[in-house]
């Protein structure tokens, strides 16, 4: 039975490995701090934080996330350790975005579980309000045995003050290289869906409307915890077939009447019913798992529910390959300390007694492994499966390129939800690839890497291919963005100030779906920034002064994307600026940018540049494994979307794109 605790109470602890569930509604870092008897931490390689995730014993988040899962193995804590306590910070707190105090978010909620995932103790953190960091529990030792106490102290200046708190004389800094190594995080991250209520579980059942962004936070104080972000309802805004009213007078998705704020979200969003249930699996023979069936998840449609099942598959494969490696690291663990044990008694080094010792400890380590395996083999062969039945299911703005959808392909009608951008996989589960879905309209801009690679397979890339490779990849970004928005509503323009990207560009340039011929040179650049900077500055006027009506005649309302090719040559400061401001202000009106650039040759801008490259989501031309999940934070090797050789998918897509261009600007 769980034990709720409130502020204070303690709890004895009968399990030695444990895991600490943080849900938070909101991004946190989570950090954990090991101290002695006195509660002294002796230095900072005492604290496990997303910079330096890994004490003995202890294993937290490496990023950011509404919802964590630390690991903890009292066993394996060295005898100086008496008491672990667990902290909370909001990132916004040091300069980022979201929320800077935890009393603007839902309460924190912690709980102590097994491995099997039974709930030991529970704590939800009432009564925060300035505060932007917080010991959450501790664990501690007494008598020899484990309990957890719910502390919920918090601190208004933050990690520092709690640090300082600790007596940590290098509080700042190490509250300084965990902003760092959450904001890299943050920018390695494929961000979530929005937040969905417990209703909206991947439970295989209709779920009411979740609560999005648009609608406020949860309410302080309720308990229990947010699920994980992978379902819910999209934030959206109009429900279909509602009206669609426009900023200038015209009918469009990206605005409301009567002088409300302009509205870059998707126009889609049901409100008034709720969804039909999803299809039922047939029935299983016994013995056997249930069959997988596309689009079972919840949702308000079919796109929804596939969308919802994709991003569930994601975090089955992040959360059982997570599984996976405790396992195998609790096995090396308690595999070392019985050597260990067998090794400090001199009558056990030698003979056959030391020997059979040691042979046990090894034999005890594969069993764990193995079992371990098993599992892990059995949950993927479940995900593929499932995968075989989505991926043949999935609409064309969801779908690979070498998918059948596409060549029955029309201009739609309707925007998406969401994106594909390429496939994620993990070394564990090589047979199993998950789409990369990202929410429409595009919350980050997107940077193409060029810069010289090895590639996972030991191939070397020299960094002319890359520059190539990084411009196709562009080019077929593009032409996805445009195939999946209805004519009209989605505009691409070009910066190649030397015209090294021709030939790359020749899809979008023959086919005439450009708004106009890339722009080159320094005058090109000048002109192409100093435009859409002023577009997102009267946007954004209108917005403030509560009159988007009063936006120039025959303003283009559609999104916009900015493909920047060879950055920074053709760049002086101004134009640097500029791109910053973009990257930074954009997306809220509908500008949006895609850069194509190697980081290290613009390095001679310094760290001026370094808030630009983490606002933007790196992709690469080539499988390299830099992105991290929301949930786990796994190191997720990324695969772009391949056009396949000698097909002419995207020429004849984009053909047709041109094509309902021009009949809807007539």
């Amino acid at each position: 039975m769980t034990a709720e605790l409130v502020r204070g109470q303690n709890h004895p602890l009968s399990q030695s490995r444990l895991e600490i569930r943080i849900s938070a509604g909101t991004p946190v870092a989570a950090a954990a701090a090991l101290s002695d008897e006195n509660g002294r931490i002796h230095g900072t390689e005492w604290v496990a934080h997303p910079g330096a995730p890994v004490q003995p014993g202890l294993e937290v988040s490496r990023q950011a996330a509404a919802d964590h899962r630390l690991a903890v193995d009292l066993d394996a804590m060295t005898e100086a350790v008496h008491r672990v306590s667990v902290l909370l910070a909001l990132p916004a707190a040091n300069g980022g975005a979201g929320p800077a105090r935890f009393g603007a978010v839902a309460a924190p909620f912690v709980a102590v579980t097994g491995l099997d995932g039974t709930e030991v103790a529970s704590y939800t953190i009432t009564g925060l309000d300035l505060e932007s960091a917080v010991v959450a529990l501790e664990l501690y030792r007494r008598q020899g045995a484990w309990k957890v106490r719910a502390v919920g102290q918090g601190y208004a200046g933050g990690l520092a003050e709690l640090f300082a708190d600790q007596g940590l004389s290098e509080a700042a800094q190490l509250a300084a290289g965990i902003d760092e190594a959450v904001a890299r995080g943050l920018a390695r991250s494929v961000q979530a869906p929005p937040p969905r209520t417990s209703e909206g579980d991947r439970s295989r059942q209709a779920a009411a409307p979740a609560v999005g962004p648009d609608q406020g936070a949860a309410p302080q104080g309720v308990p229990g915890p947010v699920p994980p972000a992978y379902g819910g309802q999209p934030a959206d805004g109009q429900g279909q077939g509602g009206p669609q009213p426009a900023y200038g007078g015209a009918t469009g998705p990206h605005a409301s009447a009567g002088g409300g704020p302009v509205n870059y979200s998707h126009p889609r969003r049901q409100t008034s019913a709720p969804p039909p249930p999803p299809p039922a699996a047939p029935p299983a023979q016994p013995g056997q798992p249930t069959r997988p069936v596309a689009g079972d998840a919840t949702g308000w449609s079919m796109e929804e529910r596939l969308y919802n099942q994709v991003w569930g598959m994601f975090e089955d494969l992040a959360r059982t390959a997570a599984a996976y490696r405790s396992a195998v690291d609790f096995a090396e663990s308690r595999m070392d300390k019985e050597l260990e044990q067998a090794l400090s008694d001199p009558r056990s080094r030698i003979g056959g007694q030391g020997d059979a010792a040691r042979e046990a400890a090894r034999a005890r380590y594969t069993q764990l492994v193995d079992q371990a395996r098993a599992s892990l083999d059995r949950d993927v062969a479940q995900l593929v499966a499932e995968s075989e039945v989505v991926e043949p299911a999935l609409p064309p703005a969801f779908a690979r390129w070498d998918n059948p959808c596409w060549h029955a392909y029309r201009v739609p009608m309707e925007i998406p939800m969401a994106l594909r951008l390429g496939d994620l996989r993990l070394p564990e589960a090589e047979s199993i690839r998950i789409p990369m879905l990202l929410r429409l309209p595009l919350e980050r801009g997107l940077w193409i890497d060029s810069g010289r690679t090895d590639s996972l397979d030991g191939s070397f890339t020299d960094s002319h291919d890359m520059r190539r490779l990084a411009m196709d990849t562009a080019v077929a970004h593009a032409a996805r963005l445009l195939a999946v928005y209805p004519a009209g509503e989605f505009t691409v323009h070009v910066v190649d100030p030397a015209g090294s990207g021709a030939q790359a560009l020749a899809p979008l340039t023959q086919t005439g779906v450009l708004a106009g011929p890339p722009a080159q040179g320094a005058a090109g650049v000048t002109e192409m920034l100093a435009r859409l900077t002023q577009r997102v500055d009267l946007v954004q006027m209108a917005l403030r002064g509560g009159a988007p009506d009063a936006l120039p005649p025959g303003f283009d309302t559609s999104q916009q994307l900015l493909i920047v090719n060879d950055f920074p040559h053709g760049f002086d400061d101004r134009a640097v600026n500029q791109l910053r401001y973009l990257v930074d202000e954009g997306p809220s009106v509908g500008v949006h940018l895609m850069m194509v650039a190697d980081r290290e040759e613009s390095a001679g801008y310094g760290p001026l540049l370094d808030p630009l490259w983490r606002a933007l989501l790196r992709l690469t031309p080539v499988p390299d494994d830099h992105l991290a999940d929301p949930w786990v934070g796994h190191a997720w090797t990324y695969e772009p979307p391949a056009v396949p050789h000698g097909s002419e998918v995207l020429r004849e897509v984009l053909t047709q794109v041109a094509e309902a261009r021009r009949t809807w600007n007539r």
